[in-house]
């Protein structure tokens, strides 16, 4: 039958295991490091899997397909369930590209402690694997950092990571236009602010340009701003 089906592009996957987490049916596996349809009749083509992928591999198409076989999905599950008891399961994909909301302790602690704990909201944090619409980007304030930042500002993580959602990049080192993607997540999510942190090298001028980009074409008014370290650690504006 010609029906509706998932297919995945291969070269844009990045091998996170996001999509294969999010398909409730099993139809998405790990093989060789990216992401594949096994099986034709375990996709019921509602396309679950979509919106968790960060580098739009996964996309519709109509096609020659076995029908969706409820059945078969739901002895594949049982089985998965069982063998959940006697083994540990490990993440289908990359587990350092495994998302994670992070939760912290709210308990009062000396100022030592308060300032040895971190402040990261959530898992992964590179711009490059976020998923756009992590349910963690729900009513989020977003900090938009350079990667350098948290290595040259000391109190990075409690300055301006605390009740944050943190996605950080390099644009000289990704070699990409981060524009595009964080556009989908200030459109696609409740946003409630944004701050850019960047380094005072001009490169760096790349990941204020591509927020900056994101912010107007979003088509929505949220405060932002932007602040620079200097190389030597210190607030610049």
């Amino acid at each position: 039958m010609i029906r509706k089906i998932i297919q995945v592009d291969e070269e844009k996957c990045n091998g996170c295991g996001a999509c294969a987490d999010a398909c409730h049916e099993g139809a998405i596996g790990m093989v060789n490091g990216k992401a594949k349809l096994l099986r034709d009749d375990y996709c019921d083509g509602l396309g679950d899997c979509l919106p968790t992928c960060p580098t739009g591999a996964i996309s519709f198409e109509k096609r020659e397909a076995a029908a969706y076989d409820e059945k078969a999905v739901q002895e594949n599950m049982r089985k998965k369930e069982e063998n959940s008891h006697t083994s540990a399961v490990p993440h289908a994909g990359c587990p350092g590209s495994r998302m994670q909301r992070i939760q912290h302790s709210q308990e009062a602690a000396s100022p030592a402690q308060v300032q040895a704990e971190s402040q990261l909201g959530q898992w992964p944090c590179q711009i490059k694997l976020v998923p756009i619409n992590a349910p963690y980007f729900g009513g989020a304030k977003l900090l938009i950092a350079a990667d350098c930042s948290a290595y040259a500002y000391a109190r990075m993580h409690d300055d301006f990571m605390r009740g944050k959602i943190t996605i950080i990049g390099c644009p000289k080192l990704d070699s990409v236009d981060y524009s595009e993607k964080l556009t989908q997540i200030i459109q696609n999510n409740n946003i409630q602010s944004v701050t850019i942190v960047r380094m005072e090298v001009p490169c760096c001028g790349g990941l204020e340009l591509a927020a900056k980009k994101a912010l107007q074409a979003s088509g929505k008014f949220i405060p932002w701003q932007v602040v620079t370290i200097s190389v030597d650690g210190k607030i610049l504006e």
